[in-house]
C-alpha cells in the first residue's frame, strides 16, 4: 500500500474550548492511539485532501514536531451542517502485526449482464480488510465479467491471498439488475413455453 507523509503539531491543551479555537484556525483536533498513552495533536484541514477525498487508501507517515509514527486513519467526524472535518482518530501500527483498513473497491471487466441490457449496481465502495501493513492493497479489484442479470457478488464470494475480509459474508458488493428491454435467459412468468407454442401452432394447422 502507498504511504503519504503528514505533518502536525502537538496540542498544548485538551478540551472543547481548545478544540473550538483550533477549528477557527482551519485546523483539525486529532488523537493518536494504539501504543502507550494517547497523543493529542492537530492537523491543517488541507492535510486531509489526499487522505479522505481520494479514490485510494494510504498508510500515513505522521510527523509530529520531528517525532515520526506509522499510522492509519481510523475515524472521522464531520460537522452536520458544513460537512467539514471536525475530529480525526489515528491508530499507530506495528509492521509485524496485522491491522485493518477500509480499502476502495474497483470493478473490472464488462458484465455479460450489462451486454444484455442490465445495469450494474455497486453496493459497497469499500471493504474492511485485515493484513500485515506491507501486504495491505491500495484497492480491491473485483472482476464482474461473468456476472449475469439478477446475479450478485457477495463478500463470501471474494478471496485474496493473505487478506482477511471483515465485512459480513452475506453483504452484496455488486449486482446486475434487470433494466427495461434487457435480454434474460429466464422465461417471463405467464409466457407459454417454446414447446407449448409449437404444439399450439400444429393444432391450429390441423383444424
Amino acid at each position: 500500500m502507498k504511504s503519504i507523509e503528514v505533518k502536525g503539531s502537538l496540542r498544548e491543551k485538551v478540551g472543547k474550548t481548545d478544540a473550538r479555537e483550533i477549528r477557527k484556525k482551519e485546523e483539525v483536533p486529532c488523537v493518536l492511539y494504539g501504543k502507550g498513552e494517547n497523543v493529542h495533536f492537530k492537523l491543517n484541514e488541507k492535510s486531509f485532501k489526499e487522505l479522505v477525498f481520494s479514490p485510494n487508501a494510504y498508510l500515513v507517515n505522521l510527523d509530529l514536531e520531528g517525532k515520526k509514527y506509522n499510522v492509519v486513519m481510523r475515524d472521522l467526524q464531520f460537522h452536520p451542517v458544513s460537512d467539514k472535518i471536525i475530529h480525526a482518530d489515528f491508530y499507530q501500527i506495528d509492521e509485524k502485526s496485522p491491522v485493518w483498513m477500509e480499502v476502495p473497491v474497483i470493478l473490472e471487466g464488462v458484465s455479460v449482464g450489462v451486454l444484455k441490457g442490465g445495469k450494474v449496481e455497486q453496493k459497497m465502495r469499500k471493504l474492511k480488510v485485515k493484513a500485515l501493513p506491507a501486504i495491505l492493497p491500495d484497492v480491491i479489484k473485483v472482476d464482474i465479467t461473468e456476472l449475469e442479470i439478477g446475479k450478485s457478488i457477495k463478500v463470501s464470494d471474494l478471496s485474496f491471498d493473505k487478506l482477511e475480509l471483515l465485512d459480513p459474508e452475506n453483504d452484496v458488493v455488486v449486482r446486475v439488475r434487470s433494466a427495461r428491454g434487457a435480454q434474460t435467459d429466464t422465461p417471463v412468468e405467464g409466457a407459454p413455453a417454446e414447446g407449448a407454442e409449437k404444439a399450439a401452432e400444429t393444432t391450429d394447422k390441423k383444424e
